[in-house]
């Protein structure tokens, strides 16, 4: 992996304000330059996330697919465009994301080495009742951990208009978590998890 896009330690992931149907995602460096951009065909029966270089599409980065249509515990593939090899996966923790969010991260064998959880029961129980404004009063906050330790966090913008999530990186986590893998969980946050609210 020598594209500098996936050498970053922040990323920024906005959803595209006043896009009707489908979903559009810029993804930001540290320093605010769009690295990444993302579109999702509206009125899929299987979330089929493409990421590239830019809008122009041209040049396809990643691959997230999720594996069945409807599924409370779906698990999608990440998967490099570039070689076809399979990076690795993130399975959404089936009932119990129904209060806190809780991602499980695989390696390209299935594998799981580590997770993604949202910050806390009560604050993500107060967030799904007030619905649109929970960004507002308690905007979400999640915590990567591989192997028990702490690689990263991510957090949700305060506005109630545009979904953004920022990705930070711990020093040194790209041996423990693959950049890529980091995205496409930012980029599912966006897509999935920023429809509650």
């Amino acid at each position: 992996m020598t594209d500098s896009r996936f050498a970053q330690s922040t990323y920024v992931i906005r959803r595209k304000v006043l896009k009707l149907v489908g979903g559009a995602f810029h993804v930001f460096d540290a320093s605010g330059t769009v690295i990444m951009y993302s579109q999702m065909k509206a009125f899929k029966l299987r979330e089929d996330i493409r990421l590239f270089t830019a809008e122009d599409m041209q040049t396809e980065l990643l691959r997230i697919q999720a594996r069945q249509i409807i599924d409370f515990s779906a698990a999608y593939d990440v998967v490099d465009s570039q070689t076809g090899e399979k990076i690795g996966a993130l399975k959404r923790k089936g009932l119990k994301s129904i209060v806190r969010d809780h991602w499980i991260i695989m390696d390209a064998v299935d594998g799981e080495v580590g997770g993604v959880l949202e910050d806390s029961a009560g604050l993500a129980i107060l967030r799904r009742l007030i619905g649109g404004l929970g960004s507002v009063v308690a905007p979400q906050k999640y915590h990567f951990d591989v192997g028990g330790r702490s690689v990263g966090t991510g957090s949700q913008s305060r506005n109630p208009f545009v979904y953004k999530v920022r990705i930070d990186l711990e020093p040194g986590a790209g041996g423990a978590l693959d950049p890529r893998l980091a995205i496409a969980t930012g980029l599912l946050l966006a897509a999935i998890e920023g429809k509650q609210g």
